[in-house]
């Protein structure tokens, strides 16, 4: 039996409907639940973790809106993914990409991996390059349709940047 793992990327309250919410993210959100509750094989999440000093920190410094605070509404998985996420492992990361995530998914060798979620710009690509590089072997998939950035011309430029890495927008 093979072992297809969906990845869902950081997909809170504060990057949906919250702190930096888009229409983007809202729009897709349906998309990404029937993906994520249909999926077949494991499913494991990201969560962007801040602390209160997290203005103070490079990425606040650059990006001053205070966001995805540890133990905040803005920080819980959405409530469309609840479910899901209270058996999956949770991968916490204080930056865009998580390590911790990549080394999970080497000891686990997947047949393939799919990723899902915000911000494709920015969360999304560098988990997926993380891991392309742990796993350079290992197929690895974006479902386009439900990803969402900024903006849709970043959307797709991220999108473009993984395809020259040779991944399979799906």
């Amino acid at each position: 039996m093979s072992k297809d793992l969906l990845v869902v990327i950081d997909m809170q309250n504060d990057f949906v409907t919250d702190a930096l919410g888009t229409a983007e993210a809202q729009a897709m959100l349906p998309a990404l639940s029937e993906l994520a509750h249909s999926w077949q094989g494991p499913v494991v999440f990201t969560r962007d973790t801040h602390t209160s000093d997290y203005l103070h920190t490079q990425e606040g410094r650059n990006l001053p809106v205070p966001h995805c605070i540890q133990g905040t509404r803005g920080w819980q998985i959405v409530d469309e993914l609840q479910d899901l996420a209270a058996n999956a492992p949770i991968f916490d990361k204080p930056t865009f990409g998580s390590t911790r995530l990549a080394h999970y998914l080497a000891t686990e060798k997947p047949d393939s991996i799919t990723f899902c979620g915000v911000c494709t710009g920015i969360c999304v690509i560098s988990n997926v390059l993380l891991v392309k590089a742990a796993l350079p072997e290992t197929p690895i998939r974006v479902a386009a349709s439900c990803c969402a950035c900024v903006t849709p011309q970043s959307h797709q430029t991220a999108l473009d940047a993984m395809k020259l890495c040779q991944i399979e927008m799906i």
